[in-house]
C-alpha cells in the first residue's frame, strides 16, 4: 500500500470514529418498542474505526522496517463496493436487513478475493442472520425485516 495515504486514512478515520462517538451522544438512550437505543451503534461504530485506526497507523510506522514495496490503489475495487454501499443504503428498507446484508457482504468478499464462492455465500449467510437474530432476538431491538 501507499504509506502516505495510509498514514492520513488512519487519521481522518480516527477523527471520524472520535465524532461518530461525540455525536451519537446526543442521541437518545432509548428509542419505542426496543431495548437497544439508537447510540448504541453508531458509538459501537466509532470504537471499532478508532481501533482499526490505531492499527493503521501502527502499520505504518513499521513500512520502513518491513521495506513494503509500494502499490497502486485499486480504484476499481474500492468503486464497486463504494457503488454497494450506496445500494445497500438505498435497498435496506425495502429488501430489508437480511437480504441486503448477505448481498452487500457477498459482493465486498468477491471484491476483495476473487472465486471461493461457496465460502463467501456461508460467511455473508451466517454474518447475516446471526447479526439479526442476537440484535432482534436477544436484545429485542429491531431491524427492517423481510419483505412481505
Amino acid at each position: 500500500m501507499n504509506k502516505t495515504f495510509d498514514r492520513y486514512a488512519g487519521i481522518v478515520f480516527l477523527l471520524i470514529g472520535v465524532f461518530f462517538i461525540m455525536e451519537s451522544r446526543r442521541i437518545s438512550a432509548s428509542s419505542y418498542g426496543s431495548n437497544v437505543g439508537p447510540d448504541i451503534f453508531p458509538i459501537g461504530l466509532g470504537v471499532v474505526l478508532i481501533l482499526l485506526s490505531i492499527r493503521l497507523l501502527y502499520e505504518t510506522l513499521k513500512y520502513n522496517k518491513q521495506g513494503k514495496k509500494e502499490s497502486k490503489p485499486d480504484y476499481k475495487g474500492f468503486l464497486v463496493i463504494f457503488i454497494a454501499t450506496v445500494l445497500y443504503v438505498l435497498l435496506l428498507e425495502t429488501l430489508g436487513y437480511v437480504i441486503t446484508t448477505f448481498a452487500f457482504l457477498l459482493t465486498s468478499f468477491q471484491v476483495m478475493e476473487r472465486g471461493g464462492w461457496l465460502k463467501s455465500i456461508i460467511i455473508a449467510a451466517a454474518l447475516s442472520f446471526g447479526v439479526y437474530y442476537v440484535f432482534v432476538e436477544v436484545l429485542q431491538g429491531s431491524l427492517p425485516g423481510f419483505p412481505m
